[in-house]
């Protein structure tokens, strides 16, 4: 199991880094995977990969979903995916999971449900571990997202871990950030007032055939109607939606495309990418500093500083 652990931990050789780029730009899932993987090992050859993808970022819509565990942000994720391939886009997915105890890995949770676009060479799909950092994302997502935009992906979707009232960082890297509720599924006014209100950009009430949609939905707009909204403002809309039967997601889409075309008229979508330009520089600085303090949590560096 050592031995296992150790080639885990071994840097992926990197071939001419802007051969590599082409390929995944050509559409080679591999080459794809390969940069991808380069970031979540922190590989020291990912300063050369960054430098040469850096011209080719800033085209991708980025579009971030979150919401507490068991509201069907997967199946909402696979809706939209299914929707922007039938409009021609090409779409990318980072599902961040939690970091598994036994493997270190990211526990794969509901990706079973995305697998109808295994085979579609049109969407990238990459489960990403959060590998014990809070926020609902993970350190490495900020420069997973570059390559994807890198790589030519009309539409790149961050599905957060799902710890609910404590994901807000989804927020500094979207575009759009959709908050999900699902009826029965705890207060969606406590889940307001922790913060998710003043994040949520739309809110999606997902499994509204349910008998408390309803009262969901009326939750939220008692909370909107408490906010003030100046001229020019964009006040989040809430769509109903069965994301497992395809149900709402083209008044969704519809919601998103209209949010695009009020960031692309403010100065708002400035903003955000600055926002994210900064997530990315404090996620290379959190993992350069992790790196000199022993790695993860628990390395004897770490036990040292602390017992001293």
């Amino acid at each position: 199991m050592a031995e296992l652990g150790q080639r885990r931990r071994r840097p992926l050789a990197l071939a001419d880094p802007e051969a590599l780029v082409a390929s995944a730009r050509a559409g080679d899932a591999r080459a794809l995977a390969r940069l991808v993987s380069l970031v979540e090992n922190r590989s020291p050859e990912l300063r050369a990969v960054m430098k040469t993808i850096a011209p080719l970022t800033g085209k991708a819509r980025v579009l971030g979903l979150t919401g507490s565990p068991g509201v069907g942000k997967s199946t909402v994720t696979g809706a939209l995916v299914a929707a922007y391939r039938a409009a021609g886009m090409r779409v990318g997915v980072l599902a961040v999971d939690p970091t598994s105890p036994f493997s270190g890995g990211a526990l794969l949770g509901d990706r079973v449900r995305m697998q109808d676009h295994a085979t579609d060479d049109g969407v990238f799909i990459r489960s990403m571990a959060s590998r014990g950092h809070l926020g609902g994302l993970s350190l490495a997502t900020p420069q997973a997202l570059r390559i994807l935009d890198a790589a030519g992906f009309d539409l790149v979707i961050i599905e957060t871990v799902g710890v609910g009232q404590a994901e807000l960082e989804i927020a500094s890297l979207a575009d759009s950030t959709l908050v999900i509720v699902a009826p029965g599924m705890g207060d969606s006014v406590q889940a307001a007032k922790a913060g998710i209100l003043e994040i949520a950009d739309i809110f999606v009430v997902n499994k509204s055939d349910r008998p408390a949609a309803q009262e969901a939905v009326r939750d939220l707009r008692t909370m909107l109607s408490m906010g003030r909204w100046g001229d020019g403002q964009w006040k989040p809309p809430i769509v109903s939606t069965v994301a497992s039967a395809g149900t709402g997601i083209d008044d969704l889409t519809a919601r998103i495309e209209a949010h695009w075309s009020w960031l692309d008229g403010s100065a708002e979508l400035a903003v955000r990418r600055r926002a994210r330009a900064r997530e990315e520089v404090a996620a290379i600085a959190v993992a350069v500093l992790r790196e000199r303090m022993g790695g993860l949590p628990g390395d004897a560096r770490l036990d040292e500083l602390v017992s001293g």
